[in-house]
């Protein structure tokens, strides 16, 4: 059961109110969002004893994330997560051209995404206790994107101790949606420095192989057998991370779709990851087609993150829910694309306990 959420005003953003709210359970899992990103900057986790460590890399301040979040840490993220090949593709006869922020794509929903937004935040009354609403109107037009697009983000605490996220979102106007959360997990804690020693598993026979020049899939599906990719049985990632695969080369580690199978049990997990030293696991359960798995390649020691920590490379990995990269240019991908009168909904459950 959740207990009741606090919530205070931290900061302040063009005059308005930058609030963080933080939910607790009884076995100790606590989690504090802000309402600006919706973005989760704590995340404590008991140990096997039960002694509670912050799980979850990020910035030392409010100020920090408003001005200096360029890797993401713990936040929402839309309207398209993950890249669009150079900003372009076509939604029926139109051609939708979008911001660029790399320099040959359009990376999770432009340079002035959900991660930058002032949601609206309340507290409501849920099956399992309070649950955290967070609501955001993108208006038409915003970073390019066609139709004035509603999101309601539920964030809560399950009696399976997982921190779930629940996605609905309308429009009235065809346009496309990919949704997903970017929290940087290392189950050492988030200053332990480094993902080399974690034990990976993922539920997936394919990944999907990226080009050079925009990181975007080249649309093939490949085969995890017999590489790298294949973590179909729990892994470490410490030989992995080096591997002289052209896919790890490319990325200094990973940063892949893998594509979850179709017509599976959405109450089994999609990735496990354990620290043994910890004895810390966290399961992933999700509705979406496919999980980037991404090791914090683009760290490199000269960002402080809390507590002036500086986050070397591979300090954490993500493990973000989503539809797969590009897909309004490649039919053979599930559809983003969302019609007037139609409703997009997701979850996507982060379940911790102990091994």
């Amino acid at each position: 059961m959740t207990k009741i959420i606090h919530e205070e005003t931290i900061g302040k953003l063009k005059r308005k109110a930058i609030r963080a709210y933080t939910l607790e359970n009884e076995s100790g899992l606590r989690a504090t969002f802000l309402n600006y990103g919706g973005i989760l900057v704590e995340l404590e986790v008991p140990d096997s004893i039960g002694m509670p460590d912050d799980v979850t890399l990020g910035l030392d301040a409010v100020e920090d994330y408003v001005e200096n979040n360029q890797n993401y840490f713990g936040a929402l993220v839309g309207r398209y997560a993950n890249r669009i090949a150079h900003g372009k593709f076509k939604l029926g006869r139109k051609t939708i051209t979008l911001p660029l922020n790399e320099e040959h794509g359009h990376l999770h929903g432009g340079p002035e995404g959900f991660s930058h937004k002032l949601f609206k935040g309340s507290v409501k009354e849920g099956k399992y206790g309070q649950v955290l609403l967070l609501e955001y109107t993108s208006p038409d037009g915003e970073m390019g994107y066609p139709g004035n697009l509603d999101l309601k983000v539920e964030i809560s605490l399950t009696p399976e101790n997982g921190l779930r996220y629940e996605f609905t979102a309308t429009t009235d106007a065809t346009t496309v949606v990919n949704l997903t959360m970017h929290p940087y997990f290392n189950l050492a804690g988030q200053e332990s420095g480094s993902i080399r020693q974690h034990l990976v598993q993922i539920e997936a026979d394919k990944f999907l192989p990226i080009t050079d020049d925009t990181s975007t899939p080249t649309g093939a599906f490949e085969s995890v057998n017999d590489g790298p990719f294949d973590f179909r049985e729990a892994e470490s990632l410490d030989h992995r991370l080096d591997s002289p695969n052209p896919q790890v080369e490319k990325c200094g580690g990973f940063d892949h779709t893998f594509v979850l199978r179709e017509n599976r049990d959405f109450s089994d997990p999609v990735a496990t990851v354990t620290e043994e030293a910890s004895g810390r696991k966290m399961e992933v359960y999700t509705s979406e087609p496919g999980v980037q798995f991404y090791t914090a390649n683009a760290l490199d020691g000269s960002l402080a993150g809390k507590n002036g920590f500086f986050y070397p490379k591979h300090a954490g990995f993500c493990l973000e829910t989503q539809h797969f990269p590009d897909s309004p240019n490649f039919e053979e991908f599930p559809s983003t694309v969302l019609k007037k009168g139609q409703t997009f909904t997701s979850f996507t459950e982060y379940r911790f306990s102990s091994i």
